[in-house]
């Protein structure tokens, strides 16, 4: 108790960025954040105290593993969930304070969306996705057609023009509503008031009238900005990618994809989810239901032990990474290393089963929308005092890891992206990892998954632990971060090219989620033909999911949007603190840099930018 207190009071007092701003998404320095950190810093203790085996909590505390959301342990979260949106407009719902009937527009349809987002937060410690906007609220665009067609009838006789006027309207109200559900996305709070719904939606493919529509319009009012033409920063848009419907020119949706590579050019949004990798055409049989669909930070859902393989009311229920270059300084050879990644990884296992295990416990009164209005699958017919297990099976349980580069520094002298060897051995090591996942799933019977984790704060925290014990060591502890997953460190100079053609591989093999992205060093939305020609290149050389960055700076005196340097061009304005920078932090953006802890600050100024 009395170390609590003492955590509480640095709380109150912690000028210190890391402590304060773990999580990039939430204001550390506000009051509803202090309650969290207070509620988190508790439940910690008491899952350290009581949840976690002693071999886990060794392993956690000496920095070998780390567990994601490790304050939600004690509470029986799961990460994340793709939602089903179509049934859940179609059928109701129930927030807890009245029920939610069908709507009859799509202005409706986009509002009741809004608030099954911001319900679905409060259920889970990560995130939520919608993996089929377009098909979802097409029915919704089709009714307000109607609707405005039987208002016109009263005034417009001649038929052509009484459709064409319908559609007129239709278009204008799709696009007013999609601008109120910009708008709400970066406005609504959840959990308390501390934090903004974590929000994706998928889209692209749907070639109806109706399909088309929305797709169009959620890309314009994005495009457009905010009230002061500010980026949004939520939802995540993945577009997705598919041969003969969007693809090539003569392709449906090809205006589409265009649409969305100006939006990203000016926006930074949308990313880009490639049905044709193979390991996501795998699973596609034509319906919409069979394509792919990542959360905005890269978690991916598809196979499934326990159901239908695909991504819809499913998600991932927990995540631990293992810390790569601890591991490889400890080992004298190769094959040392490999068998303190055996023991970790099968530790992890075990705790990832622990985990399962609590969080299966649970009932449906615990999660009362998350499991009783049909967001995840089966829920909505499992009474409501019995246990989860049985129906969190169809989730994933993922293994992630940090430091693939830094690792071969220290067990070769080089990374992946400066030799050959190092490159071959660094494919094998995450291979390796991926063939342990899957011996997992099968003496469980879990959809274990290995995942190229997006270290948020463990890039930083996996960096001082290591570096405590090694010193300083050239190449791998010498940085204020561990490169992510594995990719080619940021700072090392390479071209766009062969970035992305070194890191597809390891995208196959990370089935829990990837991403590649990009930086380049200037005004995007001037080349938008380079934008096509790099997400062409992802896709052609097996991405299966990708994102550019680019700089989108604002001045706050003047509201001057574009590059901005040590001063506006504008209006002069050198005060830092009124020049907002929105970056990628994984996935997503993240409206000002003193959101970011020092570790991710430090790894985005020596980012190498592409011409």
């Amino acid at each position: 108790m009395k170390q609590l207190l003492m955590e509480f009071e640095e709380i109150m007092k912690s000028n210190n960025q890391d402590f304060i701003q773990e999580n990039a998404n939430v204001d550390g320095m506000s009051p509803m954040s202090h309650m969290m950190q207070f509620a988190s810093t508790s439940s910690k203790h008491y899952t350290m105290e009581h949840l976690l085996s002693k071999e886990v909590k060794t392993a956690f505390e000496e920095g070998y593993i780390h567990i994601h959301d490790l304050d939600f342990f004690s509470s029986g979260t799961t990460t994340c969930c793709q939602i089903p949106l179509g049934k859940v407009l179609a059928d109701g719902f129930n927030t807890g304070h009245g029920f939610m009937r069908e709507p009859n527009s799509i202005m409706s349809a986009m509002a009741l969306t809004s608030i099954i987002l911001q319900a679905n937060q409060n259920q889970q410690h990560g995130g939520q996705a919608i993996p089929m906007l377009d098909y979802d609220l097409a029915p919704y665009i089709q009714k307000s057609f109607t609707n405005n067609k039987k208002k016109l009838e009263e005034i417009i006789k001649d038929a052509n023009v009484l459709e064409q006027k319908a559609w007129e309207w239709t278009e204008k109200e799709t696009y007013q509503a999609c601008e109120a559900f910009i708008h709400n996305c970066n406005s609504m709070h959840s959990r308390g008031g501390n934090q903004t719904p974590f929000v994706s939606v998928n889209l692209g493919t749907d070639t109806s009238v109706e399909g088309r529509m929305l797709t169009r319009n959620l890309l314009l009012a994005t495009k457009a900005g905010l009230g002061r033409g500010e980026t949004p920063i939520f939802p995540i848009i993945v577009f997705k990618v598919k041969d003969g419907i969007n693809y090539e020119k003569n392709d449906p949706n090809y205006d589409l994809f265009r649409l969305g590579l100006e939006t990203t050019s000016k926006r930074l949004f949308p990313n880009f989810v490639f049905i044709d990798a193979p390991f996501n055409l795998a699973y596609y049989n034509g319906t919409p239901e069979s394509e792919v669909a990542t959360m905005g930070c890269r978690t991916r859902i598809m196979g499934n032990l326990h159901g239908k393989e695909q991504t819809i009311g499913r998600g991932n229920l927990s995540f631990t990474s293992i810390n790569l270059p601890l591991l490889a300084l400890e080992s004298t050879t190769i094959e040392d290393f490999y068998e303190k990644l055996t023991t970790n990884i099968d530790l992890v296992v075990k705790q990832l089963f622990e985990r399962f295990m609590y969080q299966g416990s649970k009932r449906g009164a615990n999660f009362k929308f998350l499991y009783t209005q049909g967001v995840w699958n089966g829920g909505d017919k499992l009474a409501i005092e019995t246990p989860l297990k049985d129906i969190l099976k169809q989730g994933t349980l993922s293994i992630g890891y940090v430091g693939l580069a830094e690792a071969l520094v220290a067990l070769l002298g080089v990374h992946h992206g400066e030799s050959k060897k190092a490159y071959e051995i660094g494919l094998e090591i995450v291979r390796f990892m991926r063939q342990k996942a899957d011996e997992a799933a099968e003496q469980y019977q879990l959809n274990y998954s290995l995942i190229a984790t997006p270290a948020e704060s463990f890039a930083g925290k996996a960096l001082r632990t290591t570096k405590k014990r090694f010193g300083v060591i050239k190449g791998v502890t010498d940085r204020e971060y561990f490169t992510n997953s594995f990719h080619i460190p940021v700072y090392y100079p390479i071209s766009i090219y062969e970035k992305i053609k070194k890191e597809a591989p390891f995208h196959e093999l990370c089935n829990a989620g990837h991403i590649t992205y990009v930086e380049l060093d200037g005004d995007a939305s001037k080349n938008v033909d380079a934008i096509e020609t790099i997400v062409r290149t992802m896709k052609e050389s097996g991405i299966g999911y990708g994102s550019i960055n680019h700089p989108v700076d604002r001045c706050l005196s003047c509201q001057h949007k574009g590059i901005i340097n040590k001063q506006c061009p504008n209006c002069g304005e050198e005060d830092e603190k009124q020049i907002e920078r929105i970056r990628r932090i994984t996935g997503y953006l993240v409206g000002s840099l003193d959101r970011w802890n020092t570790a991710k600050q430090a790894e985005e100024k020596e980012r190498v930018k592409h011409r």
